[in-house]
């Protein structure tokens, strides 16, 4: 199935949609001033050692230490989780390491020391020996006959570790044996750097995402990438013609008046991708809801009557929604744990052909997942890797009013609480007048529906009680002032 590929260039930031039969299948956003720095490979110092948590704290020029694992300290060849990380690392001393993981929220970013360089058609593990093959190639006489390919270009001067990558499958051998250069020469110039500049500092910045996506997300069934700056245009293209030579002519310049994500209905889609809740067709809807710790979603029937029996709607709507969540997934790029709940389904063929489509649904989706299927609830468990912000996260914020709750007190609950506010400081305080500074909408209900409650407070305090509408004041925001 063909697809396209469109990038939107403004001073500020990169953003690319794919695009499938007109769909958009996955969103992606790089901002100027908050560049990821996953796939960056820095010269870091060890600030400090923290043995009961096996980790280590890693300065890599950051305003933030980022985190070091001991599950992700590498020797040659192998993990080094049977020794203590006292052992493998000492304050102050120096290191060399990959970013895995974007900084999300209060947490800094997460640090590898086996090193990866991806190229178009082959990543390079200079720290292993083994040849992999990427799990989308599923016939195991062409993974073998992929690796026997490749064992025939390299060189044997040159140690290290590779996996083919999907794109290899269709490549010819001067185009394999180019990729290999390159990674090599980018990883002597890594060495050479780290050798000569002291830490912590940067050694290699990973491509932007215009050139990222040249490299990770064309392949054959892509007929178009659509750019709609000049500038980035003619940066894709010379990138294509050295590294990509077969891919060059699908990239073309946008040149129309209407906004490329306008015509395309992407910026729709982005909005529709920050909403809570995501209609279905059938009249069904899923809602999201995306926590630190995990994401849960949850399929309802909504308006959704069906045709036949009660069994055959709520079948039809999972196997609707488990389409949807996959396309959601990706467009939110949502990650860590990820918690389904279907509508419940007393067949168990109709859990398995949910399950089923779910699975051929998530196929298309490029990031790692794991998928634990039912559990004894009738939820389904999954993970996906989780390496740089979701969406949200990149255009919005925690709400100011409701601090990230999606839900505020009542008009009538600030009212209660000025109430016994307004006991307290009479008390303490022995004011000649009290005013109340809140919201209209608290105002208000003093005036209308709890003016009694507010007057016989005044009586009992005898002290007079005046009204102020503040502003700017929230609904939950107020003050009782002494005059």
């Amino acid at each position: 199935m063909s697809n396209e590929i469109l990038v939107n260039v403004t001073p500020q930031e990169i953003r690319v949609a794919s695009m499938e039969q007109g769909i958009a299948q996955e969103l992606h956003i790089e901002r100027t001033s908050s560049r990821g720095i996953v796939g960056n490979i820095y010269n870091g110092r060890v600030s400090r050692v923290l043995p009961g948590m096996q980790s280590a704290f890693i300065d890599i020029g950051l305003e933030r230490a980022a985190f070091l694992h001991v599950a992700d300290i590498h020797e040659f060849g192998h993990s080094s989780q049977n020794k203590p990380i006292e052992q493998l690392l000492a304050e102050g001393s120096n290191v060399l390491v990959q970013v895995v993981k974007d900084a999300i929220g209060a947490k800094g970013a997460r640090l590898s020391t086996q090193i990866s360089l991806a190229g178009r058609l082959l990543v390079y593990l200079p720290q292993e020996s083994h040849i992999g093959v990427s799990q989308r190639i599923e016939d195991n006489a062409e993974r073998d006959l992929l690796r026997q390919k490749l064992q025939r270009l390299l060189p044997p001067d040159v140690a290290g570790g590779y996996i083919i990558r999907t794109m290899a499958e269709t490549a010819e051998e001067p185009e394999l044996r180019a990729d290999i250069d390159y990674l090599h020469k980018l990883w002597f110039d890594i060495q050479k750097k780290s050798t000569t500049i002291r830490p912590p500092t940067l050694l290699y910045q990973d491509l932007d995402l215009s050139l990222r996506v040249l490299r990770d997300f064309v392949d054959d069934v892509t007929y178009r990438v659509l750019v709609d700056s000049r500038e980035t245009f003619l940066k894709m293209v010379g990138f294509a013609q050295e590294y990509m030579v077969n891919d060059a002519e699908k990239i073309s310049h946008y040149t129309g008046e209407r906004p490329l994500f306008d015509l395309y209905g992407v910026e729709q889609e982005i909005e529709r991708s920050l909403a809570r809740r995501v209609d279905l067709k059938s009249g069904g809807y899923v809602i999201i809801d995306q926590t630190e710790a995990l994401t849960t979603m949850d399929v309802n029937t909504g308006g959704f009557v069906g045709v036949r029996n009660f069994d055959d709607t709520i079948f039809k709507t999972n196997l609707e929604a488990a389409q949807v969540i996959a396309r959601q997934l990706r467009l939110r790029n949502l990650g860590g744990i990820i918690i389904i709940d279907f509508i419940d389904m007393d067949r168990e063929e109709h859990r398995a052909a949910v399950l089923a489509e779910f699975n051929k649904a998530l196929s298309k989706d490029r990031t790692k997942m794991t998928v634990n299927g039912f559990t004894a609830l009738g939820l389904v468990e999954m993970t996906r890797k989780r390496t740089r912000e979701s969406l949200a996260q990149i255009l919005c914020e925690t709400c100011p009013t409701c601090e990230g709750r999606r839900e505020i007190r009542t008009a009538k609950t600030i009212c209660y609480e000025i109430l016994r506010e307004l006991l307290r400081e009479s008390r303490q305080f022995d004011a000649q007048e009290f005013r109340i500074l809140a919201s209209q909408q608290v105002i208000d209900l003093f005036l209308d529906e709890e003016s009694q409650s507010l007057a016989q407070l005044g009586d009992f305090i005898a002290k007079p009680i005046s009204l102020q509408v503040g502003a700017s004041y929230t609904q939950e925001q107020y003050d009782v002032v002494l005059i």
